[in-house]
């Protein structure tokens, strides 16, 4: 299939063209003519599946194709409504480029932490389509500065990370502004029983799409985990970045104070880098993330609320600095990368406190994930499961702040550009009983 046989308007194929898109994703292969229908949605696919544009291409066609004259100030025909203002800001962006050929359609953005005025002046000059979060919005309803009751579109997108996040009473909130008559589009990561309860109340007969099977993750990333003692995440993490001149890494922490001294830390090693969390300002998020996209900072450090959503094109290595509490975000995390036909590499910096949260990951994942250790780091004691050292070499020397004059220790993913592995292939089976066992928390 192909978009020009979607029937799609020729100004949308125009903004496809100029984008470099011919053929469709599966999500929008198949979501899109559903959409067109006039069909409410329940559909689940990751970020970097193409999901934006399934709905955003249809949403604006039928839009352009029925435009609606009122009297006085234009009102809002299509709402969507995410969960954190990364998102919000590139959901818009997307809405723009697609729509740059098509004449008469404005769109609103609006979120948290920054002025409400210039939004409030955008809203009185007329929108027909506004991309939110949910509690500026609601700041919004609030001050009746807009009119929710002449929408047509309803999407509700990343539904999971907004039930993470608290979000479920400023949903509804919203949902009971809205129309009784309109579509429903729900995307989620997922279809955990929490996002069926919710699409059960939102969506009339829906057409259910799962593109991604639950919890799977990116078949195009390769996994792999390095155990190493807690004290010593640091500073592998600085060498492996510098020796190795990856270009761009976005390391999840669990906290925003952990991202804060590991980017701290990164910068004092001479590594340009970046946090991104829910205490920063909209302005430093939005620099911190253009400066990640431009190349001026290699390492993006982000916790996970912060991250969910990103859309970078081509990043090549995610590094979970610390486990996340709850496996499926794992699947979340590592699915920044190996996105839209590239390939990408997760890396997972395992201590002995975060054992037992590893062989949940490997549960959920149903397959167990090659572990190595870094000759020089290895984890004092070491765990169960059997690891094997890609390059042997003598610890790195302290580093200088531009990464200098450090021995060479490994490179954790292409083993063959520095050499054959000391050690035979990764043990995999049962694991190896060292006189010890480590697995709870």
């Amino acid at each position: 299939m192909s978009f020009d046989s979607m029937g799609l308007a020729p100004e949308l194929l125009r903004a496809l063209a100029d984008q470099g898109y011919a053929t469709p994703t599966p999500i929008q292969s198949r979501a899109v003519p559903e959409i067109l229908a006039g069909r409410d949605l329940l559909a689940a696919a990751q970020t970097g599946t193409g999901k934006t544009a399934a709905f955003t291409l249809p949403m604006l066609q039928r839009l352009h194709a029925a435009p609606k004259q009122a009297s006085g100030r234009r009102p809002v025909r299509a709402l969507v409504l995410v969960p954190t203002r990364e998102l919000a800001a590139q959901v818009e962006d997307s809405v723009r480029t697609y729509g740059r050929h098509l004449h008469g359609l404005r769109t609103v953005l609006i979120f948290g932490g920054v002025g409400i005025n210039p939004q409030i002046d955008a809203l009185r000059r007329g929108a027909d389509i506004v991309v939110a979060t949910p509690g500026r919005l609601l700041d919004h309803v609030g001050q009746r500065t807009i009119d929710l009751s002449q929408v047509e579109f309803f999407v509700l997108d990343e539904a999971d990370r907004m039930l993470d996040m608290g979000f479920i009473r400023d949903i509804r909130r919203v949902i009971e502004r809205l129309p009784k008559q309109r579509q429903n589009l729900l995307f989620s990561a997922t279809f955990s029983p929490d996002i069926r309860k919710l699409a059960e109340g939102l969506l009339h007969d829906p057409v259910t799409i799962d593109i991604a099977p639950r919890n799977s993750a990116a078949e195009a990333v390769t996994q792999r985990a390095i155990f190493i003692d807690k004290a010593h995440k640091a500073e592998l993490l600085g060498y492996i970045i510098s020796r190795f001149n990856w270009p761009q890494v976005l390391v999840f922490t669990r906290t925003k104070h952990g991202a804060n001294r590991l980017t701290e830390r990164l910068i004092r090693d001479g590594i340009p880098a970046a946090a991104l969390h829910g205490n920063k300002s909209q302005n430093a998020r939005l620099k911190a993330l253009a400066g990640f996209k431009a190349g001026e900072v290699r390492a993006l450090v982000a916790t996970d609320i912060a991250a969910r959503g990103l859309d970078i094109d081509q990043l090549p290595y995610v590094v979970n600095y610390e486990l996340p509490s709850v496996p499926e975000d794992y699947v979340h995390r590592i699915g920044r990368t190996g996105r839209a036909g590239q390939t990408g590499e997760a890396i997972s910096l395992v201590c002995r406190e975060e054992y037992g949260e590893w062989r949940d990951i490997e549960k959920l994942l149903r397959r167990s994930v090659p572990a190595f250790e870094v000759e020089g780091f290895t984890p004092s004691p070491r765990p169960d499961r059997a690891a094997e050292p890609v390059e042997r070499a003598p610890r790195p020397a302290r580093r200088t702040p531009r990464g200098g004059g450090r021995q060479e220790a490994h490179k954790p993913a292409h083993a063959g550009h520095g050499g054959r592995a000391d050690a035979s292939s990764a043990r995999r089976g049962r694991p190896q009983q060292r006189g010890h066992r480590h697995g709870g928390r």
